[in-house]
């Protein structure tokens, strides 16, 4: 047996070199693979939650990762302007208003496929520079057991105004942009003047001028408030968890915030950010989005989304007035004066 010792150890020893030999070739091989994955960086000034959601699914789906750069409106323009001639990033998702500033400034790459063609000229870019993935439209979200109190539903703004005895609640003009929007999009429309004689003469009837776009719905749906002038991915939100709430389309139109995605000129991985474009488009995307709870509606009209939303039911403002910030200050000033506290003097609120 004592013979045997030296070959039976010069065994042992090589099974033990070849074993640890495959594992680190495996581990490298792993960290090899890791590193050739594509991937692609994003800017946006969305919700990082939302973007993450989105990013797993596609890289899930198309095998390349997604960096998030979340960055607040001003600073996404501000970061892409510094880096104009030579940025990190390939894609950015924003508010349309955004991606119109990084036009202007040149820094978006034109595109078009077979899948943003399908897109409606209003929500996409005459010049191809960025397309709309889905938008936000204010609606009436209507408490169920109120709505079978009267003879005939409220389907024009100018019914909301109808009666003081309804109590309504909105999103202070103040607190968020898609509510902000409103009052623009109305001015833009139906001029200042009569802008502010309507919300004038709403004013009695708000209950509640809220801080955040979730909350006029929520009273809606507890009986605190009849209706909620709200977005409509809120009011979906608890439509979805089972509050009786009811939707309304106003029949004039409705203002609304619309979410695109643009590739930038500086995109190190071009071809990567387009197929991200066109993926979000896709009803994988929408999927996504409404399973952790974002109820936006696509610009996709060929997406099962689309005719689940009842999108063709959805009259929109037609305006193509933008005001600058400066304007928009003054607007909102001039109505917290001679609406909000002129009117708050008036009615004791």
């Amino acid at each position: 047996m004592k013979r045997y010792l030296p070959l039976l150890l010069v065994a042992f020893l090589f099974i033990v070199v070849l074993l640890c030999s495959s594992v680190y070739l495996s581990s490298y091989a792993g960290k090899a693979d890791s590193g050739n994955i594509n991937s692609i960086s994003v800017y946006t000034d969305l919700p990082v939650e939302q973007i993450e959601f989105l990013a797993s699914a596609f890289e899930e789906d198309q095998k390349v990762k997604i960096n998030i750069i979340p960055l607040s409106s001003q600073n996404l323009v501000d970061r892409l302007k510094t880096e104009k001639t030579g940025g990190s990033g390939d894609v950015v998702i924003a508010d349309s208003n955004v991606l119109n500033q990084l036009k202007k400034e040149q820094l978006l790459m034109p595109y078009v496929s077979e899948i943003t063609d399908i897109v409606p000229m209003r929500f996409q870019d005459q010049d191809n520079a960025w397309t709309g993935l889905w938008y936000d439209p204010v609606v009436f979200a209507a408490n169920q057991d109120f709505l079978k109190t009267l003879p005939q539903q409220p389907v024009k703004w100018a019914d909301l105004a109808k009666d003081n005895k309804w109590r309504l609640v909105i999103t202070d003009f103040l607190a968020a942009e898609a509510s902000a929007n409103l009052f623009y999009s109305m001015i833009a429309v139906n001029g200042e003047q009569q802008t502010m004689d309507y919300f004038r003469q709403l004013h009695p009837s708000i209950v509640q001028y809220a801080k955040y776009l979730a909350t006029p719905v929520r009273m809606a749906a507890l009986g605190e408030a009849d209706i909620a002038i709200a977005v409509h991915s809120e009011a979906m939100r608890y439509i979805h968890n089972k509050f009786p709430i009811q939707i309304i389309y106003p029949e004039e139109g409705t203002a609304y915030l619309l979410t695109g995605a643009a590739v930038l000129n500086t995109a190190a991985h071009s071809q990567e950010a387009k197929q991200f474009v066109d993926w979000l488009l896709q009803d994988h995307a929408q999927l996504v989005l409404k399973q952790t709870g974002y109820f936006f509606v696509t610009t996709n009209p060929e997406a099962a989304a689309y005719r689940d939303d009842g999108a063709k039911n959805i009259k929109l403002f037609e305006n193509k007035t933008a005001f600058l910030p400066a304007q928009q200050r003054q607007m909102l000033d001039r109505w917290v004066q001679s609406v909000r506290l002129n009117a708050a003097k008036n009615t004791g609120k």
